[in-house]
């Protein structure tokens, strides 16, 4: 630099008006040949461009990529700076006094001076555009949060849509608090509603499920009464079905007072099927009672009294139901239901006897053969003798009363049915149990001359008794190998609690009930008697 340079006075140097940096991306400052470089040597500095102008170089160099891609050409208009030429005028004249290799010429005359004026305006473009730069490459968050001298900001638009968004959220916020806190009157709505529910649920259930149960509505009709009618009720007949044959038979007239009839009893669950004898135009109320006693009819059942043996069972069923007594026979086999029903399997013997349930059976409605039959007998001991007797206690008991003499399941069974034969009373029944075990424990034979009536099938003789049978039991210890008839249920607990005495004989008739200790006592009980033919004598032997 000359002295003449030196010695200027800022005051001399023109003043540069700089406008508000403007939003638009900035162009490069640009020397003789249009590059950071060529302005680099027009100041005499470093061809090397600085950091600010390689940033101005990318920013620049980014814009045009982008004009370019929507069909748009850069701009390369620079800040406008008062009293300075254009930018590129005096980038060409510095680059035309610039010495090669960074070294500077001197200036003189009027070109010396025009290019002081020009460098000076172009530093402080320079140092313009680098603070532009610096304001331009902030993080968008901090621009956002500091506008640009000149600038708004946002535009009103903007900020009433963002307020606008942000009374949304807090008036959201605050509605959901108020959700979360609850209301006392929902509360009471959401029971409200849940009564309502479940009296609705109940009308439905009613008439959905108990009203086709039940029947429906069937229009009244005309019957001629007191004509006596017979009416079966198939077995799992629904209350329609019920209803509508009610009214064909002309037992009632008018559908509604019968199930009216029914809900007052509480009787939807316990309607029986069967054949029943009913007059027309019963008052349905006693209808509706007779359906819940059961059948009343003999049509269509069996009745199995104590003591009966299975063949004289199948002569019952036979008569009653129409069923042969040999299929019967055949299919009454151990082998056919042990394993439904587990109590049979301690039979020692392939039949039934013993099984066979005593009871009046109603098959009217069902499926009436051999099968129905026998399972409903075998149903029924399962639920009267199972459901009431725990023989493992029993058997228990006799064990430590008679000298630890040991009973099955089964040989209960066996002397449950001898006790069945030779009792006529219940008070009976226990005092001949305790015989019976005194004799067995004692190893004496029991003498009954039931177990020979189940081999002749009626009465015994003396013959008889000398025949050799395992059902002889004059001849033979100990028990006979099967039941001999069907036993009651009161014959079964005698069998399992007997009483306690001293008891080894009885002699039983229909006027007289003795029972003796000894064999002297028994042989008197049957001279005083004024009969010498036993009534069912269990242990009346004539010798020891």
């Amino acid at each position: 630099m000359t002295p003449a340079r030196q010695q200027r006075s800022r005051d001399d140097i023109p003043r540069v008006e700089q406008e508000p940096p403007r939003r638009a991306a900035l162009p490069l400052a640009q020397g003789a040949d249009g590059t950071a470089a060529g302005r680099a040597r027009q100041q005499g500095g470093s061809a090397r461009p600085t950091g600010a102008q390689q940033h101005a170089t990318q920013v620049q160099r980014g814009q045009q990529a982008r004009a370019q891609a929507h069909g748009k050409a850069p701009a390369h208009q620079s800040p406008r700076i008062a009293g300075a030429q254009p930018r590129h005028a005096a980038g060409r004249h510095a680059a035309a006094h610039a010495a090669p290799q960074g070294q500077r010429r001197p200036q003189q005359g009027a070109h010396a001076q025009q290019g002081a004026h020009a460098q000076r305006a172009g530093a402080r473009a320079q140092a313009a555009r680098a603070a532009s730069t610096r304001a331009q490459v902030v993080r968008p968050q901090q621009r956002a949060a500091r506008p640009a001298p000149g600038s708004t900001g946002v535009s009103e638009r903007t900020a009433h849509a963002t307020r606008q968004a942000q009374g949304h959220l807090r008036e959201g916020g605050a509605r959901h608090a108020s959700e979360r806190r609850g209301h006392p009157g929902r509360t009471a709505a959401i029971v409200a509603l849940l009564v309502l529910f479940i009296g609705v649920a109940g009308g439905f259930l009613w008439v959905r499920v108990v009203s086709p149960r039940l029947g429906r509505t069937q229009p009244t009709v005309q019957v001629t009464p007191g004509q006596e009618v017979t009416v079966t009720i198939p077995d799992g007949a629904g209350g329609s079905t019920i209803v509508q044959t009610l009214m064909d038979a002309g037992v009632i007239s008018d559908s509604s007072a019968f199930l009216k009839a029914v809900q007052t009893q509480n009787a939807d669950q316990k309607l029986k099927s069967g054949t029943y004898v009913f007059v027309t135009g019963s008052d349905p109320a006693n209808v509706v009672s007779q359906l819940v006693i059961g059948p009343n009819s003999g049509q269509g059942t069996v009745t199995v009294a104590e003591g009966l043996t299975l063949d004289k069972t199948a002569q019952q069923v036979e008569a009653s139901l129409g069923i042969s007594q040999q299929d019967f026979k055949d299919r009454a086999k151990v082998a056919n239901y042990a394993s439904d029903y587990s109590f049979l399997q301690s039979a020692d013997e392939e039949g039934l006897e013993g099984y066979l349930y005593p009871k009046t059976y109603d098959i009217s409605g069902k499926d009436a053969t051999s099968d129905t039959v026998i399972r409903m007998m075998l149903d029924q001991y399962q639920s009267e003798v199972l459901g009431s007797v725990d023989f493992a206690a029993g058997e228990a008991a006799i064990a430590r009363r008679y000298n630890g003499y040991q009973m099955s399941d089964y040989q209960v069974m066996v002397l449950a049915s001898i006790i069945e034969r030779e009792a006529l009373t219940d008070d009976d029944r226990v005092k001949i149990a305790s015989v019976f075990y005194n004799r067995l424990a004692s190893g004496m034979p029991l003498q009954s001359d039931a177990t020979m009536g189940y081999v002749t099938g009626g009465e015994v003789t003396a013959d008889d008794l000398k025949q050799e049978s395992p059902y002889n039991t004059y001849l033979n210890t100990g028990l006979p190998p099967t039941p001999i008839c069907t036993p009651s249920l009161a014959s079964i607990k005698a069998a399992l609690a007997p009483a306690d005495t001293n008891y080894y004989y009885f002699w039983i008739t229909q006027d007289e009930h003795v029972f003796s200790t000894t064999y002297e006592e028994h042989l008197a009980a049957i001279a005083n008697s004024g009969s010498s033919a036993p009534g069912g004598n269990g242990s009346a032997a004539e010798s020891e």
